[in-house]
This record gives C-alpha cells, sequence and structure tokens, in this order.
C-alpha cells in the first residue's frame, strides 16, 4: 500500500499537468491546443489564438509570450458541463483552489491565491468559461510597505 501513494500522487501530477492553463508559454500552448484558426496581433502588442482541438475552441491571449486569458467553449456552441467546467478551472488553479464567487450572474469564479478569476458567461453566441490573470501585489512590493 505504502507503494502505491507515490505512484497514485506522480499520475495525479502528470494527468493535472496534461493541460495547458495561464502562464504557461505560448509553444507550450500550441503544442497542447492543437490546430490553430486564428492568430492576430492585437493593439496593445498581445497576441490573441484561436485553437481548436477535438471538440473544443479555445481561444488564448499572450502576453510576452505567457498565457493571461483563456477562454474554453464548444465547436457546437452547447454549454459546458459542470465536469468540464471543474476541468478547465483544475487546470488553471496554479496549486491554489477555486471556489464560486456570491451568487450572480454571469457565474464567477475566484482563485484562492488572488492571482485568477473567471466568468461563465456568453461570449459571441456561445457559452464560454473565462479565465483570466488578475491584478496582484507583487512580493516585493508587499514587503516595502
Amino acid at each position: 500500500m505504502k507503494r502505491l501513494v507515490p505512484i497514485v500522487a506522480l499520475i495525479l501530477a502528470g494527468v493535472a499537468r496534461a493541460w495547458a492553463g495561464l502562464g504557461d508559454s505560448d509553444e507550450k500552448i500550441d503544442d497542447m491546443y492543437g490546430n490553430v484558426l486564428e492568430r492576430h496581433l492585437r493593439d496593445d502588442g498581445s497576441v490573441s489564438v484561436l485553437y481548436q482541438k477535438g471538440r473544443y475552441l479555445y481561444f488564448v491571449v499572450f502576453v510576452n509570450r505567457r498565457s493571461v486569458l483563456e477562454r474554453y467553449s464548444r465547436v457546437n456552441g452547447a454549454g459546458l458541463s459542470e465536469r468540464e467546467i471543474a476541468r478547465f478551472l483544475q487546470a488553471n488553479a496554479g496549486g491554489a483552489a477555486w471556489s464560486p464567487a456570491a451568487a450572480s450572474t454571469p457565474r464567477r469564479f475566484v482563485r484562492s491565491d488572488g492571482g485568477a478569476e473567471a466568468t461563465y458567461a456568453t461570449v459571441d453566441g456561445h457559452p464560454t468559461l473565462t479565465i483570466r490573470q488578475t491584478a496582484r501585489k507583487s512580493r516585493a512590493s508587499r514587503f516595502a510597505e
């Protein structure tokens, strides 16, 4: 039994990183999210990329080649299941936990470390989970106060 615990932990760690997420590089996300449908250089210097892999569309905004916003929706326009929402949130947990924000429409989620927030709402006619990094004080600025 003692041998089984480390093996299960390694498998779960591998599965958790089988998804790309916020903060990951453009190269990793290109590898994980599959076929690029559109790529645009935005006026602010960021880059937006729309991917399709399987039944999902992934819209990602990169700043300095790192993901700062990700949107997940189904190709067929159907809503995401609770399990799918939980899976996408987990892929973007960054070692923290997600919890629902106070009852609201659209649905909102906050990450326990304050580093990201998520909303589940209709975007461009499709039910979409949007996860974005939030501005938070850096460790250095907290110690300077």
